[in-house]
């Protein structure tokens, strides 16, 4: 089997354990750990919309909780203001977040470097003062509840049952993932590479650096938006304190101890990380010390994260597997072909 085809089978078989997560958690833990592996999904979202910016594109944002909070509040405000079901109020917070995030990134990816992290932490501020003070509308840090919204009121589905919302957020989850999966392998995604390993050579060979930039970020706020909606629908709840910059500050943790640039590096990296504090919390009160002192030691041992140290040893141990082309030439002779 060759180290790409291990890759893709060591996905599909996290995907089955994972959807079948409802029925063996019967008989290895209790049903509380159903909603721990909701929410681990759901943040491994916002985790991937910073993998895909910093992994893919090599802009490093601080300010993808605010694209988490618009989705949050497209459901919300979709439910309680204007009526709205449950599917409805869930692409409502999602376009809400694409739409920020294409407003914003029209800024914020003409900045390189540290003026991009800078600016995006400066509209997720902005913004999230206004959520506080708009009490009327945002409900500031009460935030917004609502009641359950119908799954599908023909079958009786609703979200109050764990085992239908487990599956209704994985779904949304898995579409995700194998949305990023076939972006990455797409001629946008080679793009979006070459921008990141050489900007300069990316626009000599015709590639619009600001373009490729601004999709790149505005499909990680949809992520991220997603990520948002989801939580708001798993919570019934909304609340602005989840557009601060220190949630996009731990999404951006998740994702380097994950592996940066790998599809299933966000989801190894909020799993480690949530898991290790849900139990470490239950013995020790200061349990943010040993999370702090387990991150260090992840990036001193693998500083490509979990995920890319293991997909480095992969290729090591299939030494007679060609590698592939450099994706700038790769886009040259695709440019010269057309």
């Amino acid at each position: 089997m060759t180290a790409g085809k291990f890759k893709w089978a060591g996905v599909a078989a996290t995907a089955i354990i994972l959807g079948l997560a409802p029925f063996w958690m019967k008989y290895v833990g209790s049903p509380f750990w159903i909603d721990v592996i909701s929410e681990i999904l759901i943040w491994s979202l916002l985790a991937a919309s910073v993998n895909l910016l910093l992994g893919y594109v090599g802009l490093l944002s601080f300010g993808q909780a605010l694209y988490f909070g618009f989705g949050m509040y497209g459901v919300a405000i979709g439910i309680t203001q204007f009526g709205l079901g449950l599917w409805p109020a869930l692409l409502l917070g999602i376009l809400a977040s694409g739409l920020m995030s294409a407003i914003a990134g029209a800024f914020a990816v003409r900045l390189s470097w540290h003026y991009f992290a800078i600016i995006t932490v400066v509209f997720s501020l902005i913004f999230y003062f206004a959520a506080m003070s708009a009490k009327t509308i945002t409900g500031g840090d009460d935030g917004l509840s609502f009641s359950t919204p119908v799954l599908w009121k023909a079958a009786g589905l609703t979200l109050s049952n764990k085992t239908t919302q487990f599956y209704f957020i994985y779904t949304i989850c898995l579409l995700c993932y194998a949305a990023m999966a076939f972006l990455a392998a797409s001629p946008l995604g080679m793009r979006f590479i070459a921008v990141r390993d050489n900007e300069k050579r990316a626009s000599l060979i015709g590639i619009n650096v600001y373009l490729t930039r601004w999709i790149a970020f505005v499909l990680a706020g949809l992520l991220a938006g997603t990520g948002g909606a989801l939580f708001a629908l798993f919570g019934r709840y909304a609340s602005a304190s989840y557009m601060f910059y220190h949630v996009s500050g731990e999404a951006v943790v998740w994702a380097i101890v994950g592996g940066l640039g790998t599809l299933m590096g966000p989801v190894v990296g909020t799993a480690l990380l949530i898991l290790f504090r849900e139990i470490v919390s239950g013995y020790w009160d200061n349990y943010l010390i040993a999370v702090g002192v387990l991150v260090i030691l992840v990036v001193m041992l693998a500083p490509r994260g979990i995920v890319g140290t293991f997909d480095g040893l992969l290729n090591r141990a299939k030494p007679n597997e060609s590698a592939p082309e450099d994706v700038i030439e790769a886009l040259s002779e695709m440019e010269r072909s057309q």
